[in-house]
């Protein structure tokens, strides 16, 4: 009994089940050609298939909860943590004759802005810089390198000079601490080129 219902599963299909699939496939393709020639109804969509996993999709309703998430997001930094560095040595500064250079960071430098050229510390870092001589302190971001005069650490930029009131001098003793970027936000906020009044 099994080896005839095995037998009965591996038989050819009949004339009569030939036929039929023969004049469903040949109405399809007729209303296949009439629908592409503009003469017949329009072509109807497959249904998808049991499995497809278009039918599994959320709706945008479900996925409201994941919108406000987002809104709420903690903002992206940029820019290296640098707040385990510490040096102190002579500083100087550069100006009028470099404004508008591109710097080692690819900006331009600008002399009335608060930035600093260092030989090591990583382009885009922001430190506070001390002068020694009187505890004036601005906070400025490393965008080029230098300075290449023996015995200087750190140039910065005319407008950071002009803070630490040492534009008179060219150069002083300084102390420069690493910020992380968190705290040079911070600093950022609390200077402003507007508000700068310097007294060498």
């Amino acid at each position: 009994m099994v080896f005839a219902i095995l037998t009965g599963c591996a038989m050819p299909p009949s004339a009569s089940d030939q036929a039929s699939a023969l004049k469903t496939g040949s109405q399809l393709s007729t209303a296949n050609n009439a629908a592409n020639s503009g003469r017949g109804p329009a072509r109807l969509a497959a249904p998808l298939a049991y499995d497809s996993r278009l039918n599994t999709l959320p709706s945008s309703a479900s996925n409201s909860s994941d919108a406000s998430s987002l809104a709420n997001a903690e903002p992206i930094t940029a820019g290296p943590d640098v707040s385990d560095f510490q040096q102190q040595g002579r500083a100087s500064w550069y100006g009028r004759g470099f404004h508008g250079r591109k710097t080692a960071s690819g900006e331009r430098y600008d002399m009335h802005a608060l930035t600093a050229a260092h030989r090591t510390l990583p382009l885009a870092s922001w430190v506070r810089v001390t002068n020694e001589a009187n505890q004036k302190t601005v906070v400025v971001k490393i965008n080029d390198r230098g300075p290449y005069a023996r015995g200087r650490v750190i140039d910065l930029s005319y407008a950071a000079a002009a803070v630490l009131g040492m534009r008179g001098a060219g150069v002083g003793k300084v102390k420069i601490e690493g910020l992380t970027q968190q705290e040079a936000r911070a600093a950022a906020r609390d200077q402003s080129l507007a508000s700068i009044n310097p007294v060498d």
